[in-house]
């Protein structure tokens, strides 16, 4: 589907409970780009109770191998994300009726809690295994105020269990919002993805699942 960004238009994946209404979800991708792991992520938020939308920030393009989503990812423009963050969270916000939550990975972690301070429509984020130093734009930690932000943070990843978190979670806490971090022990950076054989944790992704869906639904 697509929708309106500054500009012009952005494309999508919107999927949807089965009573074709609930509280809304942006997710966004690793630095794999919009493939089927990421719609499946999609689809289990809607078996939820959420309408969902994952914009494609990419624009059509995916990564096979790491190589290649490092490239797009450091090729991201930066204020075309900002856009398609903010029309993705009107759009969904309006289809809706109210405030939306966010949930990424990677890149689309990092995303996730930049979205949270660049549009009033998201109240909340789930961040997995962020990007820090924050890519491919620092979040604006003082507008914070009302919105609640869960990390979950790999504990064999040295990208977020850096001192930024702590510095965050500090500066989230005196703008007047939450910032949760939790650390999954022998865990590396894609525990949740069940793709990845090398790093998929079950008992931790399931864990972290169960907090971001009690994040989401207290706030949305």
């Amino acid at each position: 589907m697509e929708f309106q960004v500054d500009g012009g238009t952005s494309e999508g994946y919107l999927t949807r409970p089965s009573e074709n209404s609930g509280p809304g979800v942006l997710v966004l991708p690793a630095w794999w780009g919009l493939g089927e792991q990421i719609r499946s992520v999609a689809d289990r938020l809607a078996e939820e109770g959420f309408v969902v939308l994952a914009p494609d920030v990419y624009r059509g393009e995916t990564a096979l191998g790491a190589d290649e989503g490092l490239k797009l990812a450091e090729a991201l423009p930066a204020d075309r994300a900002a856009g398609d963050l903010t029309g993705a969270a009107s759009y969904l916000s309006g289809a809706v009726g109210g405030p939306i939550g966010v949930l990424g990975f990677g890149l689309g972690g990092s995303l996730a809690l930049w979205a949270a301070g660049l549009s009033d429509d998201v109240v909340s984020a789930v961040a997995f295994y962020p990007l820090v130093p924050w890519q491919p734009a620092a979040p604006d930690w003082s507008a914070f105020g009302g919105t609640a932000a869960v990390v979950h943070a790999a504990d064999e990843d040295a990208a977020t269990t850096g001192p930024e978190l702590e510095l965050a979670k500090k500066a989230v806490e005196q703008a007047g919002g939450e910032f949760t971090v939790y650390e999954y022990p022998g865990t590396k950076r894609g525990f949740y993805n069940d793709d990845r054989t090398d790093s998929y944790d079950h008992r931790s992704a399931t864990t972290a699942w169960a907090r971001s869906l009690e994040l989401l639904r207290r706030t949305s």
